[in-house]
């Protein structure tokens, strides 16, 4: 028996889907499994790139199937790249695949399942979805494929893609509300499975501000910063920022300077909020030219940050924005306040006080929810850090804390084999 897990993005691919299959595979592999890896030969950031067709990493053989590769900026080239990526990840399927396999397949191109499961069943596999993400659930939350056609087509879509939830041996989901809605597309209780995403403890771990290098060299020594780290999406929301920001900026209270403790010296200390953004993203790049054209002074934006640099990067924030529009709870959970957390810091996030991410900050008690569009609330919950740094050292205390407990790649790595082994035993 073996394990084949099939995604778009593999190692030494940086995307959020990638990194989380990277690690599930190689730990998997480490603990004695056999791990294959259908994938393509490109990178989410550079579609230009073409890694090798095969090649076995830390004892994982990862088969690299040939698409195209427009990337993601232009919406046909997108639907090519997807379609070939299906023919071609189906083909290395059908000839690799055998008798009695566990067949994990993630979301990334959507409806991936649709296209393999009939391989998986015909080869007498067992099929695992392993959902990061609800399509065509999450288009429409987007506002794509309202018209009467679209309409008609996504319901085709759903109607195939429920077939294959049921059929499915397991359906991995991240979180409550996700199984609430597979649960609602007539999936089994007992064919779900909530396994939550991760960080490796290991890599992401707190960087003292003293000791920060990186945040020194960013010259955000002395500042209390609001970071914002990855992905910035359509699934996303910048204005509630962005209105924070020039609250902060234009008040009587910001040109006077932010007058906080700093309990490392132990004594008062004036400190500046700075805004940190690191990543890219569909919104990324219209966050900065908003700032710009507003003359904001207080916003540093950064690319992504090398693996190395993780732990000093998530660190350099007194407080991480997480954000999700409330349309797409249930559909999406957000995979970066898994690296907060092991960061150690206080997260705020802004969204649906009933979502997933503002439930886990309630029960674990390391951050707090602010409406999406309430700009004035936002700017006033971080002044209110600001002028209490305590209050955010305590939470990202506890966010460690929560971490170790529930986010660490030992506790997703132990999740997964319980799910590898209850599919291969239940009927």
């Amino acid at each position: 028996m073996r394990i084949i897990f099939i995604n778009r993005f593999f190692h030494p691919d940086h995307s959020a889907t990638s990194q989380m299959l990277s690690g599930i595979a190689f730990a998997l592999a480490l603990r004695g499994h056999g791990v294959s890896v259908i994938t393509s030969r490109l990178r989410y950031d550079n579609p230009k790139t073409r890694l090798p067709a095969r090649e076995t990493l830390n004892s994982v053989e990862v088969h690299r199937v040939a698409t195209s590769g427009f990337g993601r900026h232009w919406l046909v080239g997108r639907a090519v790249d997807y379609v070939t990526f299906y023919l071609s990840a189906a083909w290395a399927l059908f000839r690799l695949v055998r008798r009695g396999d566990v067949v994990i397949v993630k979301t990334d191109p959507p409806m991936l399942s649709v296209v393999l499961w009939p391989i998986v069943a015909w080869r007498g596999a067992r099929l695992v979805n392993w959902l990061q993400d609800i399509f065509p659930e999450v288009a429409l939350a987007l506002g794509i494929g309202r018209r009467r056609l679209g309409r008609l087509a996504f319901s085709m879509l759903k109607s195939a893609r429920n077939l294959s939830l049921r059929c499915a041996a397991m359906n991995v989901v991240l979180g409550d509300r996700m199984a609430d809605h597979v649960a609602g597309l007539g999936v089994l209780r007992k064919r779900i499975r909530i396994v939550p995403n991760w960080a490796n403890g290991a890599l992401i771990h707190q960087v003292s501000r003293e000791s920060n290098s990186l945040k020194r060299s960013w010259g955000l020594d002395g500042d209390f910063v609001v970071g914002y780290s990855g992905n910035l999406g359509r699934a996303h929301d910048y204005a509630t920022f962005l209105d924070a920001i020039l609250r902060i900026e234009r008040s009587p209270w910001a040109n006077s300077e932010t007058i906080g403790a700093d309990t490392s010296l132990n004594r008062s200390v004036q400190r500046r909020i700075r805004w940190l953004f690191i990543g890219g993203g569909a919104q990324f790049e219209e966050l900065k030219r908003a700032a710009e054209r507003e003359g904001v002074t207080s916003v540093l934006v950064k690319p992504y940050q090398p693996e190395e640099l993780l732990a000093q990067s998530l660190s350099a924030p007194d407080v991480h924005l997480v954000t999700l529009r409330p349309e797409l709870e249930g559909l999406i959970v957000p995979s970066k306040i898994y690296g907060i957390a092991a960061a150690g810091r206080a997260a705020i996030f802004i969204g649906d006080a009933n979502g997933e991410i503002a439930r886990l900050l309630a029960r674990s008690k390391f951050g707090t929810t602010v409406p999406q569009g309430d700009g004035a609330a936002l700017a006033t919950t971080i002044q209110a850090l600001a002028q209490n740094p305590a209050i955010a050292a305590e939470q990202g205390r506890r966010a460690r804390a929560t971490f170790e407990s529930h986010f660490d790649l030992s506790q997703a790595v132990a999740a997964w084999e319980r799910v590898v082994q209850d599919v291969l035993v239940k009927p």
